[in-house]
C-alpha cells in the first residue's frame, strides 16, 4: 500500500514464554498491563476519531494536479501528516486492544476495522506519489527554494528516488485499496495460530498435566526435564502438521504478493524492492549470509559441545533451548528486574535512565500472559502514543533480556519522536535492531561484573551464546531461506508443504551440523515463523546484533563521544538512510568487517564456555 511515511511502526520479536495458569483478560491487575486509555479513554472516544479522519479523507480530492505550487504543496503535506498521526493512532490502539485477546471478537473488528480505514487513507493520498515522481529535478529544486519546504527535503528525495518504481495515479489508488486482500495471508496465518490452534496437555516440570500454547512453549523448552520438552516439542508439530498445507497456502500467497509487487514496480528481485525502501544496498545481505555460511564451523562447535554438556547419545532439536549450567534456577520479580535493568543501562547516562524509570512509572508494559493474548514480545506505538510494550512474563532470566530488549526499542521510539518531526520520527528495522540488542549486551556485561557464582556467570556466558546463536545464526537460516522461497516462487515452483519443508530440512542439517539429530518435526519450522510474511525483514536482527556488538564495545571501552553518538542514531529516526547514519556514527554496515568482528566475540564467549 502506498502511505505517506511509515509511523506505525511495530518492533516484533519472537520471544515466546508462559505460565502455568492462564487467566482472563479481566482478570490481571492493572499494574501489570498497558495504559491503553492514554490514546483512547474508551471505545466511543476510538469511534469519535474515527469518524472524524474519515470524513477528512474526501477533501485530498482538492490538492490532485496541484502540488506544484509552493503553497499549496506545503498545506498538503502538513494536512496529510496530521491526518496520518491521528490514522496511527487509531492503528495502534485497535490492535493492541485485539493483541490484549486476539480471541475478543469486538477487539478484532476494531483492528479490522483500522486496517481498512488505512487502506482508504492510503486510497485517497494514491495520486501524491506519481504527481511528484513525475516532476523533473529542477521542479524540486525549485520549490525548496521558492517556500517553507526546507523540513520535507529528505522526504521529497525519498519520492523522487522512488520515481522510476512508482506507478500512475489510478494504478497506486487500485494497489491501495487492494492492500488488505494482499495481507490476507498474514492475517489468516495470525488469526489461525494465535486464537484458533487447539494445542494438547503437556506435562510440567512438576508433573502436571497443562494446556501448551504458544506463550508456555519456550519455557517448556527450557525446561531441564528431557521429557518435559519433548512433549511440547511433538505436541506443537503435532498441530502444525495437521496444518501444514493450509499454512503453506498462506505464506505461498504472502510470498506471491511480494513478487508480484516487485514485477509491478520494476525490479529486478522481491529483496531488492524491500532493500530500496530504505537504501540499504544487497551487499548488506549477501555479505551477512556469506560471513556466516563461512564461520558455520562456530555453530556446529556449539551444537557439538551441547551434545557433550547434556550427556545425551543423540542431540534432538527439543535439546537446544535448555540452559547448560546445571543447578542454577534463577527466578525474579518484575521489581528486581527492573533494579537490574536501570543499574545494567548506567553506562547510557542519566538522561537514559530517566525515560527507563518513566516507562515503569508510567505503564508502557503489558506484562501478564491472559488467555487469548498474543505470543512474544514486542514494541509498538506511534507519533503521539506512549512507546508500548507487549511482554509474557515469567520472571526467568530469559524474560529479563527480553524485557531489556524491547526496552530498547521503547527508548529508540521515545528519543526519535521527541526529537524528530512527525515524517521522520520512525526509523527502519534495520536500525531498530541495535537499540535492542545493545541493552542485551549491557546487561550480560553487568551480570558477569556484579555476579560472582562460577556457575551464575556461566549462566550469563550461557544465555549471550544461545542469544548470539539465536539472533545470528538463526536469523540468517531464516533470511536464507526466505530469499530461496522468494526465488523458487518467481521461478514458477510451487511452495507447497512437502517443498517448504524438504528445503528447510536440508537448510537446517547444514547450518547445525552432524552433532543434531534430524528431527522430522523440525522440518515444519517455517510453518510457525511469523517474520517470513514480513518481506525481507529477518536478516535486520542478525546485521542489529552485529551493528549493537561493535557499539557495546566502544562504550564498555569508554571511547570518547561513543555514548553520545550511539544516542545521536537512537535520535536519528529516518532524517537520514539507515546506512548514512550509522556511518556518522562510525559504522560502515556495508562492510563484512563488523559481521567479522561480531563472530570472533561469539567464539570468545564460546572458548570461555569450553
Amino acid at each position: 500500500m502506498t502511505d505517506l511515511y511509515k509511523l506505525l511502526n511495530e518492533k516484533v520479536d519472537a520471544k515466546a514464554v508462559g505460565g502455568d495458569s492462564v487467566p482472563n483478560r479481566a482478570d490481571v491487575k492493572l499494574e501489570e498491563t498497558w495504559d491503553v486509555e492514554a490514546i483512547f479513554a474508551d471505545v466511543e472516544a476510538f469511534e469519535a476519531a474515527f469518524a472524524s479522519l474519515k470524513e477528512r479523507l474526501p477533501k485530498y480530492s482538492q490538492y490532485v494536479g496541484k502540488l506544484k505550487d509552493a503553497e499549496v504543496l506545503n498545506d498538503f503535506l502538513t494536512k496529510s501528516r496530521d491526518d496520518l498521526i491521528d490514522m496511527g493512532k487509531l492503528y495502534v490502539y485497535a490492535h493492541l486492544k485485539n493483541d490484549e485477546d486476539t480471541a475478543d471478537t469486538k477487539n478484532m473488528g476494531l483492528f479490522m476495522r483500522a486496517r481498512q480505514l488505512y487502506s482508504e487513507f492510503g486510497s485517497a493520498l494514491a495520486f501524491y506519489r506519481p504527481e511528484i515522481a513525475a516532476w523533473e529535478e529542477d521542479e524540486v529544486k525549485r520549490l525548496l527554494e521558492s517556500a517553507d519546504l526546507s523540513e520535507w527535503e529528505k522526504f521529497l528525495d525519498e519520492i523522487t528516488r522512488f520515481a522510476p518504481h512508482t506507478l500512475t495515479d489510478n494504478e497506486e489508488k487500485i494497489l491501495a485499496e487492494f492492500s488488505p486482500v494482499l495481507n490476507t495471508g498474514a492475517s489468516v496465518f495470525s488469526v489461525l495460530t494465535n486464537a484458533d490452534f487447539k494445542f494438547p496437555m503437556v506435562p510440567d516440570d512438576d508433573g502436571k498435566e497443562i494446556e501448551l500454547t504458544s506463550s508456555r512453549y519456550g519455557r517448556l523448552m527450557q525446561s531441564k526435564n528431557r521429557d518435559v520438552r519433548k512433549a511440547a516439542f511433538l505436541g506443537k508439530y503435532q498441530v502444525y502438521g495437521q496444518f501444514k498445507n493450509t499454512i503453506a497456502g498462506t505464506l505461498a500467497s504472502a510470498v506471491k504478493q511480494h513478487n508480484v509487487e516487485k514485477t509491478i514496480r520494476h525490479f529486478p528481485s522481491a529483496r531488492a524492492h524491500a532493500l530500496f525502501e530504505n537504501a540499504i544496498p544487497e551487499a548488506v545481505y549477501d555479505n551477512l549470509v556469506k560471513s556466516i555460511n563461512d564461520n558455520l564451523s562456530l555453530l556446529h562447535r556449539y551444537t557439538a559441545m551441547r551434545k557433550k554438556r547434556l550427556g545425551v547419545e543423540a542431540l534432538h532439536s527439543y535439546d537446544m533451548y535448555p540452559s547448560l549450567v546445571e543447578d542454577v534456577d534463577l527466578k525474579f520479580s518484575f521489581k528486581e528486574a527492573e533494579d537490574m535493568i536501570m543499574a545494567a543501562m548506567k553506562p547510557l547516562g542519566d538522561d537514559y535512565l530517566q525515560i527507563l524509570e518513566e516507562a515503569f512509572a508510567n505503564r508502557w508494559i503489558d506484562r501478564a500472559e491472559n488467555r487469548g493474548k498474543r505470543s512474544g514480545a514486542y514494541s509498538s506505538g506511534t507519533y503521539g502514543t506512549l512507546p508500548y510494550i507487549l511482554l509474557n512474563w515469567q520472571g526467568k532470566l530469559d524474560d529479563i533480556f527480553t524485557l531489556a530488549h524491547e526496552l530498547g526499542h521503547s527508548v529508540h521510539s521515545y528519543l526519535s519522536r521527541k526529537t524528530q518531526p512527525a515524517q521522520y520520527a520512525d526509523y527502519s528495522i534495520f536500525l531498530a535492531e541495535i537499540a535492542s540488542t545493545l541493552n542485551e549486551s549491557l546487561l550480560s556485561k553487568y551480570l558477569l561484573d556484579t555476579w560472582t557464582d562460577p556457575k551464575q556467570r556461566l549462566y550469563v556466558i550461557n544465555e549471550y551464546v544461545d542469544g548470539f546463536k539465536g539472533t545470528v545464526f538463526r536469523q540468517t537460516q531464516f533470511a536464507e531461506f526466505e530469499q530461496l522461497i522468494h526465488e523458487a516462487d518467481d521461478r514458477g515452483e510451487a511452495l507447497t508443504a512437502e517443498f517448504l519443508s524438504e528445503h528447510y530440512a536440508e537448510m537446517n542439517r547444514r547450518y547445525y551440523g552432524e552433532a543434531l539429530t534430524f528431527d522430522e518435526e523440525i522440518a515444519l519450522e517455517w510453518a510457525r515463523i511469523p517474520h517470513f510474511y514480513y518481506d525481507f525483514y529477518v536478516y535486520q536482527y542478525a546485521t542489529g546484533f552485529s551493528a549493537a556488538a561493535a557499539f557495546s564495545k566502544r562504550i564498555l571501552a569508554g571511547e570518547e563521544g561513543a555514548v553520545e553518538r550511539y544516542k545521536d542514531v537512537l535520535r536519528a529516526g529516518s532524517s537520514d538512510y539507515p546506512i548514512e547514519v550509522l556511518k556518522k556514527a562510525g559504522l560502515d554496515m556495508t562492510s563484512p568487517e563488523v559481521v567479522s568482528d561480531a563472530l570472533q566475540t561469539f567464539e570468545s564467549y564460546l572458548e570461555q564456555m569450553e
